[in-house]
């Protein structure tokens, strides 16, 4: 799989007997989202494609009936423990973490929002599934687990561990799939703030022509920038490809005129977000700000067409 939670939300679900693919996993959680965040003390403007840390698995728990448990605690000897339990018992468990210290990730970027599934230990190493990209079946050793597990900054949480139960009659997809888009819809074309939803889109189209300026060192920000919206388990196009496939599944599924619509729309969407990747990275290698001036007349068309989409999407 692609995204870190979803990978781990399949592990662990696949272990109690249900079976989704990654896209749907994905859709069912309300996982579509966007957010334009910048403050004092950030480095580099955050672009980010969906909701919050660990608010999907809430999300997906509550609309398949799953049973969640999920364990937090201060103490590393109660949070090995708590892990210890599951994993002799023969359950997975995921885990949040920060994904800085895992031996096998080649970037050494703090982000505290990052979920792996966790199915055995031996007396040096923890053995873990994450992404693809991050090679799949994985080891690190178990210091550098406590680490990833402790540390405290943005996106983290305390030592937080999770395991998944599947109801023993599940309801039928299908009967899921509408209250699940209406719930990601509305949040989208109806956002709190400014800086969320299809108004966080439009500020991101005003800010980033200014880019090369707020840069301490647009050569490295600026393709960093393009690479988290494509390459770090994004699933390519800010996430948007993920919920193309989902509303792809969705209509063979269910015969509904406006999602076969919002379905399309999105295929154009995902197109758009991977050549506003292109376009933020092509400006920090070259200097050149056009690159930057037509990526923000791009985001503002995303900013509309995302919005006219989840509005079709919100009255399926």
């Amino acid at each position: 799989m692609q995204h870190c939670e979803t990978t781990a939300l399949g592990v662990l679900l696949r272990h109690d007997g249900l079976d989704l693919s990654e896209p749907m996993l994905f859709g069912l959680g309300a996982g579509l989202a966007f957010v334009y965040w910048d403050g004092k003390g950030m480095d580099f403007p955050f672009l980010g494609g969906r909701v919050k840390p660990f608010e999907l698995t809430r999300n997906l728990a509550v609309r398949l009936g799953l049973g969640l448990v999920v364990r937090e605690t201060t103490s590393a000897r109660k949070a090995w423990q708590d892990v210890e339990a599951q994993i002799d018992a023969g359950r997975p468990v995921g885990l949040q973490l920060d994904s800085h210290h895992l031996d096998y990730f080649g970037s050494k970027v703090h982000f505290g929002g990052h979920v792996v599934a966790m199915y055995g230990y031996d007396d040096s190493r923890a053995y873990l599934v994450d992404t693809d990209q991050q090679g799949g079946a994985v080891t690190t050793s178990l210091t550098s687990l406590a680490a990833a597990r402790a540390e405290r900054g943005p996106m983290t949480a305390r030592n937080r561990s999770f395991t998944i139960t599947a109801p023993g009659d599940p309801a039928p997809v299908r009967d899921l799939i509408v209250p699940a888009i209406k719930a990601c819809a509305l949040d989208f074309i109806d956002p709190p703030i400014s800086n969320l939803g299809h108004r966080g889109i439009e500020k991101a189209a005003k800010q980033v022509g200014k880019w090369l300026d707020r840069a301490a060192d647009p050569r490295r920000d600026l393709p960093l920038a393009a690479a988290l919206m494509e390459r770090a388990g994004t699933g390519g196009a800010l996430f948007r490809n993920l919920y193309r496939d989902f509303l792809g599944e969705c209509t063979e599924l269910i015969d509904d005129g406006g999602l076969r619509t919002a379905h399309k729309m999105y295929r154009e969407a995902a197109v758009s977000w991977t050549e506003v990747a292109a376009l933020i990275a092509a400006a920090g290698e070259t200097g050149e700000a056009i690159h930057l001036e037509r990526a923000g007349a791009r985001l503002r068309d995303l900013s509309r067409l995302e919005h006219d989409a989840m509005s079709v999407l919100a009255g399926i």
